[in-house]
């Protein structure tokens, strides 16, 4: 990279501000100043910037990389839409944007990857995971703010089998916690999405099977719950509904202040909190072929061991290993270089868990390897 951008970049903060305020990204910007750790990193900046769409689920982890990327590459933007993974996959196969964003890779049997090796010239797309996001159980009961909630409950409240808040199955969990007579209110992603796609993955992996929904539409029972576009969309809907339910990703109940419940997976309840998320990912197995990082989440969701968070789901840039123009090439590489250093503090005020070490190694290996 060109020394005098780098010290541009970090020269004056307020330059680096006005910056951020054009890249169209300023919304759920942690505090705390510049990445220290952007300072000493060598990125070779492309002479464009970058547009890429899809998941909600990591659009606030996107505001904190396209922050980072103004600073580090001066005149240079991130361009994020969030529309969801399924709208992410398709623009970014059909050439449209330069990488997509999806909460799950690409899907052999719908024949995404076939499509994204066309768009990239007859090269594979790889699927690089950047950020861990672990997927809350949000609620909104006036006077409890404190709950346990199991996976067997959850799946039961989405197939209409548990309606109520007093519930046994839920007060069983909940001892000396008194529940009210209040009717649960289910909302859901009715657009494609990956967080739905994982939250149903881990719904059948914890429930041994009692959960048999699927894919990237939620399919609850018929006639349960409301559907809204968005993982915004069902947190505000639970936000301004006593007896409101869902599941979204950690970010979006977080910053509206919501009831995020513990999860009993058979040890005992284990609170949302980036210490007991670093103990799932720990547990996680890497699959795929050399630079496609795709992370086998089963052996997360099906861990019931003390103190584990199991809901996390981990989002990924599908970016092709070859198949750029080469301002492009550089300017992904870039990005993605900056997004795999990106400030763990900052990440996790956003709601999010860094990439553990060993693993981050793995991830700028595989965007070295972008050609």
């Amino acid at each position: 990279m060109d020394s005098k951008r780098s010290s541009a970049a970090f020269a004056v903060f307020a330059a680096g501000a006005l910056l951020v305020a054009g890249c169209g990204t300023d919304q759920n910007i942690p505090s705390g100043g510049i990445n220290p750790a952007l300072e000493g990193l060598q990125v070779e900046c492309g002479e464009q910037s970058i547009s890429a769409e899809g998941s909600s689920a990591q659009k606030n982890a996107m505001d904190v990389f396209a922050r980072d990327y103004s600073l580090k590459c001066p005149g240079e933007q991130l361009n994020y839409t969030k529309s969801g993974s399924g709208k992410g996959v398709s623009a970014f196969n059909s050439g449209q944007i330069d990488f997509g964003g999806s909460d799950s890779p690409l899907d052999p049997e719908d024949g995404e990857d076939k499509e994204a090796a066309a768009r990239c010239g007859g090269n594979p797309a790889w699927n690089i995971p950047m950020v861990f996001g672990p997927v809350a159980l949000s609620y909104n009961i006036p006077g409890v703010d404190d709950l346990t909630l199991s996976p067997e409950v959850a799946a039961g409240i989405y197939q209409g089998k548990i309606t109520s808040w007093n519930d046994p199955a839920i007060q069983q969990l909940n001892p000396g916690t008194e529940l009210p007579d209040l009717d649960i209110v289910p909302f859901f992603r009715s657009d494609e999405s990956g967080t739905s796609e994982n939250f149903q993955e881990y719904l059948t992996t914890a429930t041994d099977g009692a959960w048999t929904g699927e894919g990237k539409q939620f399919e609850p029972a018929p006639g349960v719950g409301q559907g809204r576009d968005g993982s915004d969309q069902v947190a505000q809907s639970v936000q301004g509904t006593p007896g409101g339910f869902t599941y979204a990703e950690w970010s979006f109940p977080k910053n509206l202040g919501l009831g995020i419940a513990k999860v009993d997976s058979g040890s005992g309840p284990v609170e949302l909190s980036t210490e007991n998320v670093g103990k799932a990912i720990e547990s996680a197995e890497i699959g795929g072929e050399g630079h496609d990082l795709r992370v086998d989440l089963d052996s997360i969701y099906g861990n019931d061991a003390p103190g584990v968070y199991p809901i996390v789901l981990n989002t990924y840039e599908v970016v092709c290993s070859q198949g750029y123009d080469p301002e492009t090439a550089k300017a992904v590489k870039a990005l993605l270089t900056v997004a795999a250093n990106a400030d763990p503090d900052q990440l996790e005020e956003a709601g999010y868990a860094a990439l553990p070490e060993g693993f981050k190694q793995k991830v700028l290996d595989a965007v070295d390897a972008i050609a």
